[in-house]
């Protein structure tokens, strides 16, 4: 059995467990989608759950390597949120998938890391010396990442990713009792502005940075730098 092989049932699952869910296909079904036998399939994967696994890895690497990054930011509320955001929308079609049934829950595997990953963003985004209010707001501010690329998975990523920072920037601001941070700030960018921008994405800085430094907001920026993430 070849890669290619292994890939295609992954793209195979992919497409049935969001059409007709986890627990709804059969490994039979998803062979014949393949065109390959049962037993090629369970050669690549013993279970349904093993193709669950393999399906997540991606996504949970990403979200691993995304708050780890996040943890030694300037401002790691403002990365963790971007970095997960980032990951969301990346693995978007995944996410879609498991909202049909749960189907990543039926990895124990997949579970407890996405489970540590998720708390791991909600102490970034609290704080270390939040109380049970701070850190339910995390909860609310990270579930407003999810929940928008679920249900608009086929949106422009640029404009989606826009959209949900500004809800997000509502609800802190609305919290925190202070004026909205991007209120005033110019929406639209100068060739030169975007090329400032780009030169500082280029050298590494945090897209909130370069936010801060061009005195607009960040989601102005992912607005007018396609493929910032």
């Amino acid at each position: 059995m070849t890669d290619d092989t292994r890939a295609r049932i992954l793209r195979a699952a992919l497409e049935e467990f969001s059409e007709r869910g986890f627990h709804a296909t059969s490994v039979r079904e998803l062979a014949e989608r393949v065109g390959v036998t049962k037993t090629a399939v369970l050669y690549h994967f013993p279970g349904k759950a093993d193709i669950v696994t393999a399906l997540a890895e991606p996504l949970l690497d990403d979200l691993e390597a995304a708050m780890a990054k996040a943890a030694d930011a300037a401002d790691p509320r403002a990365a963790a949120i971007e970095g997960l955001l980032g990951v969301w929308l990346r693995h978007r079609y995944l996410l879609r998938m498991n909202l049909r049934d749960l189907g990543l829950t039926a990895s124990t595997a997949v579970f407890e890391r996405f489970r540590d990953g998720m708390l791991t963003a909600n102490r970034l985004v609290a704080g270390p010396d939040a109380d049970l209010a701070g850190r339910v707001r995390a909860a609310q501010a990270i579930a407003m990442l999810s929940d928008p690329v679920v249900l608009f998975a086929d949106a422009p990523v640029a404009e989606l990713r826009a959209a949900v920072l500004d809800g997000v920037d509502r609800l802190y601001a609305v919290a925190e009792d202070r004026p909205r941070a991007r209120r005033g700030r110019p929406t639209v960018m100068s060739p030169e502005t975007i090329e400032a921008a780009r030169r500082l994405y280029d050298a590494g800085h945090a897209p909130s940075d370069i936010a801060t430094a061009l005195g607009v907001s960040r989601a102005t920026i992912y607005r007018h730098l396609p493929g910032v993430e």
